[in-house]
């Protein structure tokens, strides 16, 4: 067994399917740095090359469409420990049947990347629609994440379009990164906070002067849209999971 690890990275990943092809490796496994459990393989460790990565993506793209190739980007940010494997079975699947096996969902390979890339799909819409901002004294609206999946990489594009005249930032504080909107252009940025985003007395030395004024505001406008006749809380929970509350405003209080 020959095992590739490559650095965790998209194009990580790309170079070490490029790489299998490329060495003619035949019973492979892939992991990320750190992740490599097996003591009996033989580790070959993938130098991340765009070139490489950038050839793999136009073949998948022409083999089995744009679409199905998001879907396996989108399988890459599930970050399960299976995502990798399961990403280079489909493709080592699809190149030896081909383009048309991408919509063979008998096939536990591609019926896997579906399921996956569902799940991070729907994070992302999640994201897009719980998202809320607070505006800091200095003008910029920032708000905290912690999704299940990494999903800032294919959110950045809505929050571009639909907030193109502030700066912003949203913050995912599993993932130590977030994203910030300068008018022009979205960068990914690491910051280290030197203070507890949790506590709601230290975020409230860097609120705007109105910040306060605008969450009260949207508190009673959340409450008073609320019929109490109408209520269903399962049905609430399960368009809006609990795991979610701790950074909306409108459930704070």
């Amino acid at each position: 067994m020959q095992q590739i690890v490559f650095d965790g990275t998209w194009n990580g990943l790309l170079t070490a399917i490029f790489e299998v092809y490329e060495y003619k490796f035949k019973a492979v496994s892939i992991a990320r740095v750190g992740n490599t459990a097996s003591l009996f393989s033989e580790a070959h460790t993938v130098i991340t090359q765009a070139e490489k990565a950038e050839r793999v993506r136009k073949q998948l793209e022409k083999l089995v469409g744009k679409r199905m190739f998001q879907d396996l980007y989108k399988t890459f940010l599930s970050e399960t420990d299976e995502a990798a494997n399961l990403i280079f079975n489909y493709v080592q699947y699809v190149i030896s049947a081909g383009g048309d096996a991408a919509r063979n969902f008998s096939n536990p390979f591609v019926l896997g990347v579906q399921q996956t890339a569902r799940k991070v799909h729907r994070e992302k819409h999640r994201m897009e629609a719980f998202v809320r901002f607070q505006c800091s004294n200095d003008n910029l609206y920032y708000a905290w994440i912690e999704p299940d999946f990494d999903v800032l990489p294919i959110i950045a594009i809505h929050f571009k379009n639909r907030y193109a005249d502030q700066q912003w930032l949203i913050y995912d504080t599993k993932r130590k990164y977030g994203l910030h909107h300068d008018l022009n252009t979205v960068q990914e940025v690491t910051i280290n906070f030197d203070m507890d985003i949790n506590n709601k007395t230290s975020i409230a030395k860097i609120y705007g002067e109105k910040e306060e004024l605008y969450q009260t505001l949207w508190k009673q406008y959340f409450k008073s849209v609320n019929i109490k006749a109408r209520k269903n809380t399962k049905l609430h929970i399960q368009h809006m999971p609990k795991r979610y509350w701790k950074y909306l405003v409108e459930k704070q209080g």
